[in-house]
C-alpha cells in the first residue's frame, strides 16, 4: 500500500500545499521543526528552502506544524491509500445555501490589467461578427454516459463553443518562424505552424482564424496568442510553453466562439515566482461561448482563469459560458478552473497533484462538475474560496481519491446541448492517451 500526507489536517483556509507534490512543503516538512518555531514572512530562507520563498515559507510552517508540537506528525503522519470513493449525483434543482463550516479566506488580489486603448486602424475585422454570432441556446441538451472508456467522439466540437469554424476547411498556409506567423495572422484563415517557433512573443488574432499544429511538437514556447475583440477562433495541435513574463499563453478578451483542442499548455513547475508567469489559458471581460477540449494543462501556478476581477460583474455577467472536457490536469497548483459569474461545464477530465484548488467557484458563478477523477487534489470543488462572494457547484459522479471538497451552495444546471460523458472510473487512462498534440491532424 502507497501512504500519503494526512492532508484533512493542514488548515484549510491556509491553502495547504501537499509534501508529496510540492517542493517547498516537503523540504518544510523534512527540515523545518526547529526553524518553523520562529519564523516570520522576513526571515531568511535556510538552505534547505531554496524552492520556498520567504512568504510561502511562512505559510508552510503555520501549515505543516500548526499542530503545535515539535516535529511534523502533523504534516506527516502517514495513512493508507484511501480507496476510491464516487460522490452521489447532485439531486438539487434548485437553489441551496449550505453552512459553511470554515471560514472563507481573505479575497485575494484582483488580476490588475491597465486598460488597453485601442490604436487607430486596429478595430478588429471580426468585431461585428461578434455581434451577429447566434445567442447561446436556452433549451436544455442531451447528456450521453458512456458505459466504457472512449466513448465520446475524439475529434468533434462539442459544448459552449460550438458553431466555431475558425479559418474554413481550406488548406491554408505553412509558416516556420515568427514573422511568417506573424504575417499570416494579419489575413485570418487556416495557419499550419511547422515547428517549435521560440520567441515570437504574443501573437494577436483576428477572427475567422485557425491555428494548427503540424505533427506532436509543433507551436510556440516563449509566446503566446491573445484574441480581443475577436469571433470564431480555433487553436488546435498546439504545443505552447512559458509566455512572456506576466502574459498569459492563451489570453481571451471580449472575444467569442472559441475552440481550444488537443493542445499541451505548460510552464516550468510550481517553484519559484507564482506571479512570473500568468495564466495558462483565461477568459475575461465578457469572452463567450468557448469550449476547451482534450488538452493537457502543466507545471504551472494558475492553469485557467475565468472571470479576471471581483468588480467585473458588468461585463461578466450573463457571459462566460465554458465548456472544459476530456481534459488532463496535472501538477498544477490552482485555477482548473477559477470561475467568476461565468458558467462552467467541467466533465470527463484527470486531476492530479494539485495542492491548492481544483475547481473554484466565486461570485456568484456556477458550475457542473460530472465524471471527473481527482486524485492528490487539496480542494477538488470549492464555493468559498479567493472571492467576496461564493460561488455554486454540482457535483455529479465524479471520483475523489485522498481529495476533498468545499462546496457551501449547491445549484444545478442543464447543459443547452448533447454530450458524451467517459466515466470518471477510466477517464484518467484516457485523456493520458488521447489529449493534448499529436493524436489528430
Amino acid at each position: 500500500m502507497k501512504s500519503y500526507a494526512l492532508l484533512s489536517l493542514l488548515p484549510a483556509v491556509l491553502a495547504c500545499a501537499n509534501p508529496k507534490t510540492n517542493e517547498c512543503a516537503k523540504a518544510v516538512a523534512a527540515n523545518g521543526s526547529s526553524f518553523c518555531s520562529s519564523v516570520s514572512e522576513t526571515s531568511e530562507l535556510p538552505s534547505w528552502a531554496s524552492a520556498c520563498s520567504k512568504k510561502n515559507l511562512a505559510k508552510e510552517c503555520a501549515c505543516q506544524f500548526a499542530a503545535g508540537g515539535d516535529d511534523s506528525s502533523a504534516a506527516s503522519e502517514a495513512v493508507e491509500e484511501p480507496a476510491q470513493t464516487q460522490a452521489p449525483a447532485a439531486t438539487t434543482l434548485a437553489t441551496v445555501v449550505a453552512p459553511s463550516a470554515v471560514a472563507s479566506s481573505a479575497p485575494v488580489e484582483d488580476e490588475v490589467e491597465a486598460p488597453a486603448s485601442s490604436a487607430a486602424g486596429e478595430s478588429p475585422a471580426a468585431t461585428s461578427a461578434a455581434a451577429s454570432q447566434p445567442s447561446s441556446p436556452t433549451t436544455g441538451g442531451e447528456a450521453t454516459e458512456g458505459g466504457s472508456c472512449g466513448a465520446a467522439a475524439v475529434d468533434e466540437l462539442v459544448g459552449y463553443g460550438d458553431g466555431t469554424t475558425g479559418g474554413g476547411s481550406g488548406d491554408g498556409v505553412t509558416v516556420t518562424s515568427c514573422a511568417d506567423l506573424t504575417s499570416a495572422v494579419a489575413n485570418g484563415g487556416v495557419i499550419k505552424i511547422d515547428g517549435l517557433l521560440s520567441g515570437c512573443d504574443i501573437v494577436r488574432l483576428e477572427g475567422d482564424t485557425t491555428i494548427l499544429g503540424v505533427g506532436s511538437g509543433s507551436g510556440l514556447v516563449g509566446g503566446g496568442f491573445r484574441m480581443k475583440d475577436v469571433s470564431n477562433v480555433i487553436l488546435r495541435n498546439l504545443k505552447m510553453s512559458n509566455p512572456p513574463e506576466g502574459k498569459d499563453l492563451i489570453d481571451m478578451e471580449s472575444s467569442t466562439y472559441i475552440w481550444i483542442d488537443h493542445c499541451d499548455l505548460s510552464a516550468e513547475g510550481i517553484t519559484g515566482d507564482k506571479d512570473f508567469y500568468d495564466g495558462l489559458c483565461d477568459a475575461k471581460r465578457g469572452s463567450d461561448f468557448i469550449t476547451i477540449s482534450w488538452t493537457k494543462f502543466s507545471d504551472h501556478w494558475k492553469a485557467s482563469l475565468i472571470g479576471h476581477s471581483d468588480s467585473a460583474a458588468s461585463d461578466d455577467t450573463g457571459k462566460l459560458h465554458v465548456t472544459y472536457h476530456h481534459n488532463y490536469w496535472s501538477n498544477i497548483n490552482s485555477r482548473a478552473p477559477s470561475v467568476r459569474f461565468g458558467t462552467a461545464h467541467i466533465y470527463s477530465s484527470c486531476y492530479e497533484d494539485v495542492p491548492t484548488s481544483g475547481v473554484n467557484s466565486r461570485m456568484g458563478a456556477q458550475v457542473l462538475v460530472e465524471q471527473n477523477s481527482f486524485t492528490n487534489v487539496q480542494l477538488a470543488i470549492v464555493t468559498d474560496l479567493d472571492s467576496e462572494e461564493e460561488g455554486f457547484a454540482s457535483n455529479k459522479n465524479n471520483i475523489f481519491t485522498n481529495s476533498d471538497t468545499r462546496i457551501t451552495q449547491e445549484k444545478d444546471f442543464t447543459p443547452p446541448y448533447s454530450y458524451t460523458t467517459d466515466p470518471a472510473s477510466c477517464i484518467c487512462e484516457l485523456v493520458k492517451a488521447k489529449a493534448g498534440t499529436g493524436v489528430v491532424a
